[in-house]
């Protein structure tokens, strides 16, 4: 092969690896329990599983729906107990805290923050 030929495949792999890099992992996606896209009347909640992550915290990484997820959940569900009946968890604050930081009414989350 040609140094030109090999200089030329070299440039496109580079390239195609520069395209298909998505860039950092924002994160994990808020477990809104809804099955199938259907939210469903809870009567208690789960502990979301792992913290969030740079696609609730990065307002350039932030998408709407995503976020309304999450504001939906806390304003439906946020006076309702955890299912296994313990308070908040650390990361059950994280999301809490950003449910608030969006400017949602704190009062909906009193009683999770009250009794963690």
């Amino acid at each position: 092969m040609s140094r030109h030929l090999v200089a030329f495949l070299a440039f496109l792999l580079i390239g195609a690896a520069a395209c298909t890099d998505a860039g950092p992992d924002p994160g994990p996606r808020f477990d809104n329990e809804a099955a199938d896209g259907v939210v469903t009347e809870l009567t208690c909640m789960k502990h979301q599983p792992q913290g969030p992550g740079a696609r609730y915290t990065d307002e350039t990484l932030r998408r709407i729906d995503e976020t309304l997820a999450l504001l939906r959940y806390y304003t439906a569900n946020g006076a309702k107990p955890y299912c296994d009946g313990k308070g908040l968890t650390d990361i059950d604050r994280q999301w809490v805290d950003i449910y608030v930081r969006l400017g949602a009414d704190k009062g909906n989350v009193a009683a999770l923050l009250d009794a963690g």
